[in-house]
């Protein structure tokens, strides 16, 4: 039990072995794109449609709640990231707080959120690729554009294939966005912030284009499916809550932030202003853009659509703006798979660090970046979005960050017990009442999740653990024990 418990004594980036040490290139400016870059994605684009299906109009409160949560969950990174400066994220800061067990859990749910994020994003750019092709005239043969689909329940074991083929666009983002990263952390931060301010432009000339429209009616009735979270009957929940708990993704990818530590030129001041920065200004971004959308066009018009704000701006007679706001957004989106794969790349890296995974997986190349394990990343996810079926598991991303939210929230509270007069460059303000609503929050979205998507966490985990248990255990290089 005593190895289960054992606490990682933390080296920051600087006392590194050489081969280990990452190059400090990042300032404030790049880590505030970084994590803009990485929330505001997908999720206000695709995400609205799903939320107002699930909520109607009041997936204002929705967004508003989601988004509460989230930015108690970002306030206790703040604090954890300055006080342990070193890359890992939730990972890192559960190793030293609550034990090796606990960190494997959350690594391992790092993983699961990572992956199908990255693989997730490069299959929805690789629609929007694959029809801008066929705009030009080039068009891909079916087999090359998709990964198999499926039918049935992953859960009792009666799904089956439905159709094969290798999504080709999927794996040339993912190649092009690794090799940018392997080139250069700066210059990865450099078009990140470039392409970030697209869509930030993107999405203003959408709501200058549309408040015009707004008409109070369409905000009525404002929530048809309730203000908690109910099942319908085809295991969908709806309700505000059930909206909430979907929306959540929206939010999430301020935590890849934290991953940046050993890269950051001022790390105590820098990560808090990324963090905390990139949740403010995505708040008020997503606030703004879905007041824009519910109120210039019924819900009912939108609802579940692949594409709501292009869609909002052809029915309100707005085609060629549509055309301009798809088109922005397509050429953005690699911001948020430059995001996530920036983070996981760090995470396994401080994994293999630890002796999780091989040691030689944690050098970095002259240019200062883990390079190798950006390549064997970046063939990982590569292969889960070439040849997954990913509509069984995307949902899963969801619980795996909740599950490391919840942990970094309960470091906190531990260290604050532990450790009272330790230096903490940012301190999470009112942090008995923050940190605990962060907790609750994220244990209330939870169960707010399809059961499917929670079972398959909880397989998922079991998995891990029993890797854990005969591989990870055994290799581990934790060198401090767990406090009495």
């Amino acid at each position: 039990m005593s190895k289960l418990l054992r606490r990682k004594a933390i080296v920051t980036g600087d006392a590194q072995p050489a081969e280990h040490r990452l190059a400090r290139t990042l300032s404030w400016p790049h880590l505030v794109a970084l994590g803009v870059g990485a929330i505001v994605g997908t999720g206000i684009l695709t995400l609205i449609g799903v939320g107002a299906d699930r909520a109607g109009p009041a997936v204002l409160v929705s967004f508003a709640i989601a988004g509460a949560i989230c930015a108690c969950a970002a306030l206790c990174y703040a604090e954890m990231a300055t006080m342990i400066p070193a890359s890992g994220s939730a990972y890192t800061y559960s190793y030293s707080v609550l034990g090796e067990v606990f960190a494997w859990v959350v690594g391992w749910s790092l993983i699961l959120e990572y992956s199908l994020v990255v693989a997730t994003v490069a299959v929805g750019w690789s629609g929007y690729a694959v029809a801008f092709l066929h705009g030009l005239g080039i068009v891909l043969p079916d087999a090359l554009t998709h990964g198999p689909a499926v039918a049935g329940s992953l859960m009792d074991g009666t799904f089956h294939l439905t159709a094969s083929g290798v999504n080709l666009p999927a794996i040339l983002i993912i190649a092009v966005v690794a090799g940018l990263l392997m080139l250069g952390t700066k210059e990865s931060a450099t078009v990140n912030t470039a392409l970030v301010v697209l869509k930030i432009v993107t999405l203003a000339l959408f709501v200058a284009v549309a408040l015009p429209y707004f008409d109070p009616a369409n905000l009525k009735p404002f929530a048809p499916l309730g203000y908690g979270s109910t099942a319908g009957a085809d295991g969908v929940k709806y309700g505000v809550m059930g909206a909430a708990a979907i929306i959540f993704f929206a939010f999430y990818g301020f935590d890849a932030i934290s991953t940046a530590a050993e890269e950051a030129k001022n790390p105590e001041r820098d990560l808090a202003i990324g963090i905390v920065g990139s949740m403010v200004a995505c708040t008020a971004i997503y606030m703004i853009v879905a007041a824009a959308a519910v109120g210039a066009l019924h819900y009912t018009a939108f609802a579940n659509s692949p594409e709501p704000l292009a869609l909002i701006l052809r029915q309100i007679g707005q085609s060629e703006v549509s055309t301009i706001v798809a088109a922005a957004a397509a050429i953005a989106l690699p911001t948020v798979l430059l995001a996530f794969l920036y983070g996981q790349t760090r995470i396994f890296m401080v994994m293999a660090r630890d002796g999780f995974l091989p040691t030689n997986l944690a050098r970095v190349s002259k240019r200062g970046t883990p390079a190798t394990i950006t390549a064997v990343t970046a063939v990982f996810v590569a292969f889960i979005a070439a040849v997954t079926p990913l509509d069984l598991i995307a949902s899963l991303a969801n619980a795996g960050t909740l599950c490391a939210f919840i942990a970094v929230a309960a470091c906190v509270l531990i260290m604050r017990r532990r450790d009272p007069e330790r230096r903490r460059p940012f301190r999470t303000p009112l942090v008995w009442i923050i940190a605990p609503a962060a907790i609750l929050g994220c244990l209330y979205l939870f169960t707010s999740l399809q059961s499917v998507t929670q079972k398959s966490f909880f397989v998922w985990n079991g998995i891990g653990l029993l890797i854990y248990l005969t591989y990870g255990l055994a290799r581990s290089r934790a060198s401090v024990p767990a406090s009495t």
